[in-house]
């Protein structure tokens, strides 16, 4: 073995240019499947990560039929008991209570449709990032009644700036037609545009006023971390009998969805990364045997048996990739490990990237596991791309291999 071994080293480097071209192809190819799993793994571990912070949170509850429908009248029963059962939730890190409702926003220019959200300043800045996304004026920092934090896409549309009049209009539980003035106190901008243009937050004492009731459509609920989640939802679905419990996943399936979509594709592009590679090693183990047809029928003429030479190709092969999928694993690692601390600036496309819900600002990202998938796809790969050259060199007849020139 330790003589096939040194003798199929020598082999790769009597042609050291093109042994070179191979290695580096493998390299570069590895390289390039690992850093674009990173990127699409970051993309979307991004779009999920600002779909929780800025608006899903981990677990919602609401009144059992309030999804279906949406209706005002299907508030949360029992809000002091779900907050003591929420508070005694070990897997519950912060909560905090709203008000939804469906209405128009009406400025002096334009009117749009929006989803009024009704907050507790406070409950709201430990469930989710909309404090951080002030663009112009405050969080609610104002003494005066009824603020209203609008979006920076709605207020492109609206015509509206900081301290101008708006009017909101909506329907109560009983179906009444209820207005109220509203002035902005603050101005956001998250990653989704289209978040931005039909959201609009306003405080909760100010919506209870105009709606002479204190209920609740919803209780937003933030985990330890995305691991928690799962039990932390079964824990309350088995205490919380009569409310409808849902996490992140069931809140908004299409994020779930582009998860298993998105593993589907990086394991496609992976084999076809690989397939090209195969057929760059092939190439170059069919040269190596016809142009050593010669010195391969010498050998087998004195003696060496066909399973040595099956071997022998086998293990030149072996060792191509052996230099090539360490280099380029480790040339990719490094690559992930400066780009998601430094970040690939998208600017560029920036209006596209926030229309889907993205940053301009993509950070790669990669499950340590997916460098041993690597490894066992390489090594599977390799063994394939070694058998045909093999087989040719199989098929030489000493006799003949010895008179070729």
């Amino acid at each position: 073995m330790k003589t096939t071994l040194k003798i199929a080293w020598r082999n790769i480097w009597r042609t050291p240019l093109r042994s070179l071209i191979v290695i580096g192809s493998i390299v570069l190819g590895i390289w390039a499947g690992i850093f674009v799993v990173a990127f699409c793994y970051g993309l979307n571990k991004q779009r999920t990560t600002s779909s929780i912070e800025s608006a899903i949170s981990h677990i919602q509850i609401h009144h059992p039929e309030f999804r279906q429908n949406f209706e005002g009248k299907f508030v949360l029963e029992e809000p002091k008991a779900l907050k003591e059962t929420l508070e005694n939730e070990e897997g519950v890190k912060a909560y905090a209570f709203r008000s939804l409702l469906f209405g128009m926003i009406n400025s002096p220019i334009k009117s749009n449709g929006v989803q009024i959200i009704g907050v507790h300043k406070d409950e709201e800045k430990k469930v989710t990032n909309l404090h951080s996304k002030i663009t112009a004026g405050t969080y609610f920092e104002t003494k005066r009644k009824n603020a209203i934090l609008i979006g920076e896409a709605l207020a492109e549309k609206l015509k509206v700036r900081l301290r101008s009049k708006v009017v909101l209009t909506f329907q109560d539980q009983e179906n009444n037609i209820i207005s109220g003035a509203f002035r902005v106190c603050g101005i956001f901008k998250t990653q989704y545009t289209k978040y931005d243009e039909n959201h609009v937050f306003i405080q909760n004492k100010d919506l209870h006023r105009l709606l002479k009731t204190e209920s609740y459509h919803q209780a937003a609920l933030l985990s330890h971390s995305l691991e928690d989640v799962d039990e932390t939802t079964h824990s309350l679905e088995s205490k919380l009998k009569n409310y409808d419990v849902k996490d992140w996943k069931r809140i908004s399936p299409e994020l779930a969805y582009a998860d298993e979509v998105m593993e589907t594709w990086l394991f496609l592009i992976m084999i076809i990364i690989m397939l090209a590679l195969i057929f760059g090693i092939i190439n170059t183990m069919l040269m190596a045997v016809f142009e050593r047809r010669k010195e391969l029928g010498m050998l087998m003429a004195i003696g060496m048996n066909k399973s040595k030479v099956f071997m022998l190709i086998l293990t030149e092969t072996l060792l191509l990739s052996l230099v090539g999928a360490p280099s380029g694993m480790l040339l990719g690692a490094l690559t992930i490990k400066i780009t998601s601390q430094t970040g690939i600036d998208l600017s560029v496309v920036g209006d596209g990237l926030q229309s889907v819900g993205l940053g301009n600002i993509i950070y790669p990202v990669i499950d340590p596991w997916f460098y041993a998938f690597i490894s066992i796809l390489v090594f599977v790969f390799t063994l394939i791309s070694a058998i045909y050259p093999s087989k040719k060199a199989l098929k030489l007849k000493p006799t003949e291999a010895i008179r070729t020139l």
